[in-house]
């Protein structure tokens, strides 16, 4: 890649909502596309403008349906066979994510699936936020820019007049190594929400590890998908004496009941990234924007920059 090749950027269906400020935040209008359907719902995109020799990012989040990972498919194998220079998948949200290995028997490793696929399509590169594990990285054969939401979410947590009273936790157990960043990075203390699930999206008992009375207490997470492990856990630790209870979740996957369960529940707050667009409007989610984040993984992309030095800003604050 050379930063002397000519940049465009380009928009899947659903996700041109922040294509269009990750577009604006770099400086460079989003290039002409246009995605036709058949009758039938096939999907057959068309770029309608030279990008041969062009670095090209291709923009669009995969989350259900899965149109959007086969959208993103098609445009790849488009600018391919164009003679686009080099191509980059930016998936905000990577669906299938947490398909990460076999927990029981005959299931799919849907994550390794899906990286297979990009890759085969064509993709040079992809850049992606906050997998629900890490190691998902290690599916590809390619080059992967994990960015970090903590650059985001810390910042706005440091605005916040908690003081002393605040307290991040981890949902689960899986999450603890992130809560254990942010803590590291505010300099507080955590405590851990341990469940067992009976099945996918069904949790069976909840037990809390550590002392949360009198705390401002701030959860943690990739994603939130039904919102019930999220609310069931500010529960728990509202019972046991906590001022209040917010939560950051970078995914607003946000599936069946959920604004109605966020909206019930004693959460003071659920502030999110806008890497999945809301479906309505609930008084306590707060949304950031990943698109000037993007933008600046973009151009560092493009001139040879570190993706690492824009995870500074949260060492150089958290120090204050």
């Amino acid at each position: 890649m050379s930063p002397r090749n000519e940049v465009k950027l380009f928009s899947g269906t659903h996700s041109k909502y922040l294509a269009e400020k990750i577009a604006d935040s770099y400086g460079i209008p989003l290039g002409d596309i246009t995605i036709s359907k058949f009758s039938d719902g096939e999907i057959q995109p068309s770029i309608n403008e030279s990008v041969r020799g062009c670095d090209v990012f291709f923009i669009q989040s995969t989350f259900a349906p899965a149109d959007n990972l086969l959208e993103m498919l098609l445009m790849i194998d488009a600018a391919k066979r164009a003679s686009a220079h080099y191509i980059t998948a930016v998936i905000p949200y990577f669906g299938m994510a947490r398909q990460d290995r076999k927990d029981k028997p005959r299931v799919s490793i849907g994550s390794k699936v899906a990286a297979d696929m990009l890759k085969a399509a064509g993709v040079s590169r992809v850049m992606t936020m906050d997998l629900h594990a890490p190691q998902i990285q290690g599916f590809f054969e390619i080059p992967v820019d994990h960015l970090d939401p903590s650059v985001i979410f810390i910042p706005y947590i440091m605005k916040q007049p908690f003081g002393d009273s605040l307290m991040i936790a981890s949902p689960d157990m899986g999450s603890s190594a992130r809560a254990r960043i942010y803590a590291k990075a505010l300099g507080c203390d955590m405590v851990i929400v341990d469940k067992e699930r009976r099945r996918a999206n069904e949790i069976a008992s909840m037990t809390l590890i550590g002392d949360v009375a009198g705390r401002d207490v701030i959860m943690v997470d990739d994603i939130i998908d039904t919102g019930n492990t999220l609310a069931k856990a500010a529960q728990l630790i509202k019972d046991k004496g906590a001022l209040s209870v917010r939560a950051m979740c970078t995914h607003p996957v946000l599936s069946g009941n959920a604004y109605e369960t966020i909206e019930n529940s004693v959460l003071d707050e659920l502030v999110v990234c806008d890497t999945i667009p809301l479906q309505k409007e609930c008084s306590k989610i707060k949304v950031l924007s990943v698109a000037e984040l993007f933008a600046n993984a973009i151009r560092n992309v493009t001139e040879f920059g570190s993706i690492s030095s824009l995870f500074e800003i949260k060492k150089e604050q958290s120090s204050h």
